[in-house]
């Protein structure tokens, strides 16, 4: 009823920039916040940044300064846009979404978070 889909991510040198879309769609009321966390093989899955409907952000510490995070609130999308990438940044990249749907089968009006199937995200010294 609610789907997340990423798309963007690849691989890229050190220094240089990416960006990653995440578009959410379905029987949605409000999307309360959408951000992006990131875990890297071994590692446990960190926040990276969220916005929020009011246009609040939020930015990891590893990534404030190089990262922005934006949105079309029309498309229901949220932009990630990673300039000057490490090697450090290297991995799998997932979208959420703390969304208010509506449960068609139920015919509820519920909340619950919505993650995306992820993007790999390497870069190379």
């Amino acid at each position: 009823q609610v789907r997340v889909v990423e798309s963007g991510g690849g691989s890229m040198q050190a220094g240089g920039s990416l960006r990653l879309s995440c578009a959410a769609s379905g029987s949605i009321n409000i999307i309360h916040t959408m951000g992006w966390y990131r875990q890297a093989p071994g590692k446990e899955r960190d926040s990276v940044a969220s916005i929020t409907s009011d246009g609040d952000i939020n930015y990891g510490d590893s990534v404030m300064g190089r990262w922005t995070i934006s949105r079309d609130v029309a498309a229901k999308t949220v932009y990630l846009r990673m300039d000057n990438l490490r090697p450090e940044d290297t991995a799998v990249y997932y979208c959420y979404a703390d969304i208010t749907y509506l449960d068609i089968l139920k015919g509820l009006r519920l909340r619950g978070d919505f993650w995306g199937q992820g993007t790999q995200v390497t870069v190379s010294s």
